[in-house]
């Protein structure tokens, strides 16, 4: 006969009591991986965007070294440096290519540890890191902040998994969390991460948001902040906008900005029809060569703008702010070509910074055309309007401008002319960019899938 039987109600008591006693401590260590999860992941992507942006700086700044020296080296490093880049994203690498930012929405909205292994793998966050370096070597019109959003994602769904946290909304809350202390620390711009993580990362309500996932985005920021001084991306702007005529200039960068976002939108997103479409064939027949021909449009696009739309364009824009432009007024339809053959090339690199640089060249125009309207203004107006038109994220884009160029007078105008074209741009593109981007993604993700049953 079983011993059990011979149990007392008090022995079944204690029984259930010690096992209360232990699924609450292993619920208590399970909360302290989590806290540390989401710390000191925080911690490491604000490491690591700190890195990524001093390699990313040294290495413009030996290409800008080189053009100093002579002004043919474009024609050489340039096409070279592209196709290399897309011969090496061409096999493993792949996920490395792009933005980044795709592939941290495709990896949220496909929950399943194979696809997230794929597209999160360590080994693709330090190729995403070392090729958007050599893009930038190479002179191509990217900038580092998508790419240190991925980095930032796969840094932190790779520390929660080594401490042994596979919860499908834990893991989720990692990826979200990491993605925006990236945008966080790349820009120094702790608000804007948490709006970013918000309206583009998130769109289901049980990863919108946590105490621990805003936390996370707080440290991403506050490590720039503890290395580096508090500082403003590009300095502190004093700019106003006086209601009255002047705020003509709201409604005129809502509509360029919206109508230019929304174009560059719909030059970018693969599709199957029309000229874009057989372009795409022939980019996805011949990519190394493909990316060949875009550098060497590169090439003569820095001739036509004097040597102007290679890199972020920070100096570009810094520039404008400060009233003192370094180019001409032909720079916006430049550099808006520059970050569409980039783009089309294939190679690594983010669009915001070459993003708000477009918008930045908006100012000289609007500066000339209406009045009581400075350079000052119409560069913050043009940087938020476009980077709406383009990514369709009117708050990150508000918050993100007011926070870079510390210039909260601007909070109403800059809102305004980012809802004006955020509306334009969907006009235009009825798809958004990076949600495209991503669906793209999960529809390779399931055809990979089908072919491999079908082969077993």
């Amino acid at each position: 006969m079983s011993d059990s039987s011979n149990f007392s109600p008090s022995d079944y008591a204690c029984r259930k009591a010690q096992h209360q006693v232990r699924r609450a401590r292993r619920q208590r260590l399970r909360s302290v991986r989590q806290r540390l999860a989401f710390w000191m992941g925080a911690l490491l992507v604000g490491l690591a965007a700190l890195a990524f942006a001093w390699l990313a700086d040294k290495a413009f700044g030996l290409f800008q070294a080189l053009l100093d020296q002579s002004a043919w080296w474009p024609w050489l490093i340039t096409p070279l440096g592209f196709a290399l880049l897309v011969w090496l994203t061409e096999g493993l690498l792949r996920p490395a290519r792009g933005s980044g930012i795709p592939q941290v929405i495709a990896a949220l909205e496909r929950p399943t540890s194979r696809f997230r292994s794929q597209l999160l793998a360590l080994p693709i966050a330090a190729a995403k890191m070392g090729l958007t370096v050599i893009a930038l070597l190479a002179g191509g019109s990217v900038g580092r902040e998508g790419p240190t959003v991925h980095v930032g994602a796969a840094l932190m769904y790779a520390f929660g998994r080594r401490l042994g946290l596979y919860g499908r909304k834990t893991v989720s809350g990692l990826i979200l969390a990491g993605g925006a202390a990236g945008i966080a620390a790349a820009f120094n711009t702790p608000l804007a991460g948490v709006v970013f993580a918000i309206e583009e990362l998130s769109h289901t309500f049980e990863q919108r948001f946590s105490g621990l996932v805003l936390t996370a985005v707080v440290i991403g920021g506050m490590v720039t902040l503890g290395l580096v001084g508090p500082y403003s991306y590009f300095g502190v702007v004093s700019a106003s906008l006086p209601w009255g005529s002047a705020w003509s200039a709201v409604i005129a960068c809502g509509l360029l900005g919206g109508l230019l976002g929304g174009s560059y939108a719909r030059l970018v997103i693969p599709t199957k029809r029309g000229w874009l479409g057989r372009l795409g064939a022939v980019r996805a027949r011949f990519p190394v060569r493909f990316a060949f021909i875009c550098g060497l449009l590169m090439a003569v696009l820095g001739l036509l703008s004097g040597q102007h739309v290679f890199g972020t364009g920070y100096d570009e824009t810094r520039a404008i702010l400060e009233g003192e432009p370094l180019t001409g007024h032909g720079f916006l339809v430049w550099k808006f070509l520059a970050n569409v053959v980039s783009y089309l090339a294939g190679i690594p690199g983010g669009l915001f910074s070459p993003s708000l640089t477009v918008g930045a060249s908006f100012a000289p125009w609007i500066a000339d055309w209406l009045p009581g309207v400075t350079l000052k203004t119409g560069a913050l107006l043009g940087m938020a309007a476009y980077l709406a038109g383009v990514t369709r994220t009117p708050l990150t884009s508000t918050v993100i401008t007011l926070e870079l160029a510390h210039s909260p007078d601007m909070a109403i105008p800059v809102l305004a002319a980012c809802l004006v074209s955020t509306g334009v741009s969907g006009w235009i593109s009825p798809t958004s960019l990076y949600h495209a981007l991503a669906e793209q993604l999960l529809g390779a993700a399931e055809v990979a899938e089908e072919s491999a049953k079908k082969e077993k």
